[in-house]
């Protein structure tokens, strides 16, 4: 073959490859997604901080293998060789850690309980890690262990190679736990009371394990002793080892097992979700499940990590909040309060954060899944009235962390995007009271409220940490009051007074720097003031991160900081200025700062929520196609589909929901209002079905990595140059048609009649 037949034939090869890449056409989007994305995380470094959660959509109980020590957040990660067990988990991070815990391990040749010895070695080559199915060989013991789950309950399936030595440990966890071994029904049945906070007095998780073959024999064991033939056992730390007889090679073992937080008969009912299916069954209707949920967005024409990186995204956008309820003998929705330790009606959700999850994630399932965001709303008055405030971060009950009191954000957008809860009287209510009082934590309601309502912010010389970012967040939390006040048709007064404190951001921010800054309780700045200082007046972030927290109000922002072209140039120096920081307020660099420096993007720290929407505020200030590149940037340095694939703590579905709505080609910038802000859409297709049976179709045309820039976009066919889109136009159905290129339009999306909402603009 001569040199230039080679080199058309490789041209060939090459341009084939590159369009083979390209999908144009999902079939079951369940088999794009991958549970180990952020896997690869440590307490000093997070490229997620996540678990391969096998659960069914906002499911009560999730799985997970676990490679961590007993009580270590770090349950699975992703570069550890030997495996301890698989355990029933409610972690919504590792920060939170646990609570209702248990796990169970297979075993063969030895009786072992303790959580090192009883390890087996395992390989990622033979894993299998989806949502709704998880398989894994056990190496030391020639044992592959598949899970498969409902809402609260999960099949388990052991394959055993032949052995009179075969056992199944149940390890109910420390810090007071039970276990009762029924052999005459193939059962154990107990509870384990391990937690992190956030729980009542008489807290428990009932569990019940149901096997589909004869004990062998039995053993349990108490902190350290493990006794043969003892069937009913209570300690600090108990559980329970069953051996089986497998008399052929690859002989199976089936498991059902569920929990409840009610009672131990609820627990029982909990375990009929199985009824009626065996494990294949099982994993075939768990697929459908998320397959149902997943094709609700419709993605055509990416490339394989692309549209990887997306379900992978949309999968854990769809996990929290968890149910906290449970179905009663009668059909009815009952939960267990965490607040008060109750036994009550109705429907309870839990581990989430609002200060990371208002931002994005709640929008999200408002536009979605709005019949899933009405039984959160109902859920979160009964957390009001079961215990006098609503949540800021709930795992399961109060706890407390972060700052903010962003609640009142989740409940305003809820509403003004349609969803019409029956508590709204009651929630309206739960707003207010948050609004104007502190807690009984320093994270529920306002810390520093008395100061706030007196002076316009809370004052950073009066022992409050954070003190600036809680006032931002104070009266960003305001104005979603305001929009609710005036959505619902309250008094004048009521709308005017919160309406007035909308505009407090006003009151830090400092002329000399352009930039927010903590103020002293006699009105002067604080000094000396270092922009680049972590924490102190700040949330895990410094003033380059958080003066951009002014979600209500970017153009009064703008006019603050010399105008739009200022404000641009200022959103420039984010990205050129170096990676430089001053973590003495923490003694050492979190791992939020150390994401933020390795990341090669300036002073922006995607890894962490506070700056998150601050690309789209280019939109703000007539330049639109500067977010259009920087949003693409983000997209395609931050995410992948790998273990490694977030740039920080992925929490509770805030980060990947970011991803989904900029991949969508638009983003909620100010929740609690009807718009979202327009960005640079990833695929060449993208079709939302509403739950109201409309459907949007987002079609752009040209669309490559190199053509990020909108040169056109036409709304059912009209042309359409505005750098929004309402809601309540969107839900109507619609179709809009994007034309892309690789050279900016800097004449559309300019004009004054193109910028999106500001408040002191109405």
């Amino acid at each position: 073959m001569n040199l230039k037949k080679m080199m058309s034939l490789i041209l060939c090869i090459t341009i084939f490859t590159s369009q083979a890449q390209i999908i144009e056409k999902i079939g079951k989007p369940i088999d794009y997604v991958s549970t180990l994305v952020g896997t690869q995380s440590t307490y000093l470094l997070s490229n997620g901080n996540t678990y391969p959660a096998i659960a069914m959509p906002w499911g009560m109980n999730f799985w997970s293998p676990q490679t961590g020590k007993m009580g270590d957040g770090w349950m699975y990660t992703y570069t550890a060789e030997k495996l301890r067990g698989f355990k029933q988990t409610h972690q919504p991070s590792p920060w939170m850690n646990d609570y209702g815990q248990f796990s169970i391990m297979p075993m063969v040749g030895k009786k072992e309980f303790d959580q090192d010895k009883r390890a087996s070695y395992f390989s990622h080559k033979a894993e299998v890690a989806k949502p709704h199915y998880y398989s894994v060989y056990l190496a030391d013991y020639d044992v592959t262990t598949e899970i498969t789950p409902t809402e609260r309950a999960a099949y388990f399936r052991l394959t055993f190679p032949k052995t009179n030595e075969a056992y199944v440990l149940l390890d109910a966890f420390d810090k007071g736990s039970y276990v009762e071994v029924i052999p005459s029904e193939q059962k154990i049945i107990g509870y384990t009371t391990k937690n992190s906070g956030g729980v009542p007095d008489n807290f428990k998780n009932y569990f019940v394990l149901k096997f589909d073959k004869p004990f062998a024999n039995v053993s349990t064991f108490a902190d350290s002793v493990l006794t043969a033939d003892r069937y009913v056992i209570k300690a600090d730390h108990v559980g329970a080892l069953v051996g089986f007889q497998i008399a052929n090679n690859k002989d199976q073992v089936l498991v059902k097992v569920a929990s409840s937080f009610i009672s131990p008969e609820q627990a029982e009912l909990n375990l009929k979700e199985l009824d009626g299916t065996n494990f294949d069954e099982r994993v075939a209707k768990g697929e459908e499940i998320w397959n149902t949920e997943l094709k609700k967005v419709e993605i055509e024409g990416g490339t394989v990590d692309q549209i990887r990186t997306f379900y992978s995204s949309l999968y854990r956008s769809l996990l929290f909040p968890r149910m906290f309820y449970e179905i009663d003998a009668n059909g009815q929705v009952m939960h267990y309060s965490p607040y008060n330790g109750k036994v009550l009606p109705g429907y309870m959700f839990t581990d989430t954060g609002f200060w990371d999850t208002f931002r994005s994630l709640f929008p999200f399932l408002n536009l979605m899944y709005p019949e899933v965001s009405v039984k959160m709303q109902e859920g979160l008055a009964n957390a009001y009235r079961e215990s006098g405030w609503l949540p800021e971060w709930a795992s399961p009950g109060l706890r407390n962390v972060m700052v903010g009191n962003n609640s009142a954000s989740v409940v305003a957008d809820a509403w003004i995007k349609g969803i019409r809860s029956k508590d709204i009287e009651t929630l309206y209510e739960a707003v207010k009271h948050g609004a104007n009082n502190a807690g009984p934590l320093t994270a529920v309601g306002r810390a520093g409220a008395s100061y706030y309502n007196e002076l316009g912010y809370v004052p950073y010389d009066v022992k409050i940490n954070e003190n600036a970012a809680r006032t931002l967040e104070y009266a960003y939390d305001d104005f979603a009051i305001y929009q609710l006040a005036k959505s619902l048709g309250k008094s004048e007064e009521d709308q005017t007074f919160y309406k007035n404190r909308s505009y407090n951001y006003q009151k830090l921010f400092d002329p000399s720097t352009g930039l927010m800054r903590g103020k002293n309780q006699d009105g002067k700045f604080q000094s000396p003031f270092n922009p680049f200082k972590w924490g102190d007046a700040f949330t895990e972030g410094n003033s380059w991160h958080y003066s951009w927290s002014v979600f209500q109000d970017i153009e009064g922002l703008a006019k603050l900081m010399g105008g739009h072209k200022a404000m641009e140039i200022k959103l420039d120096s984010v990205f050129s200025l170096p990676p430089i920081f001053d973590d003495s307020y923490y003694g050492f660099p979190i791992h939020e700062i150390r994401e933020m420096q390795i990341a090669n993007m300036g002073q922006y720290a995607h890894g962490n929520q506070p700056i998150q929407h601050m690309i789209y505020l280019y939109n703000y200030v007539g330049a639109p196609w500067k977010a259009q590149y920087w949003l693409r940037e983000t997209m395609n340095r931050m995410y992948s589909p790998n273990p490694d694939g977030y740039c920080g703590d992925e929490d509770n579905g805030q980060t990947s929901a970011w991803y989904v709505f900029s991949a969508i080609g638009f983003y909620p910038v100010t929740p609690a209002t009807d718009e979202y802000i327009v960005g640079s859409p990833l695929f060449k297709k993208a079709t939302l079905h509403l739950s109201n049976g409309k459907k949007v179709t987002i079609q752009s045309n040209n669309n490559s990595d190199e053509n990020r820039y909108i040169q056109a976009m036409k709304w059912n066919g009209k042309n359409y140059t505005k750098n929004f889109i309402n809601h309540s136009e969107l839900i109507k159905g619609t179709n809009i048609v994007f034309d892309m290129s690789n050279t900016p339009n800097k004449n559309r999306g300019v004009s004054k009649g193109d910028l999106p909402f500001s408040l002191s603009t109405q």
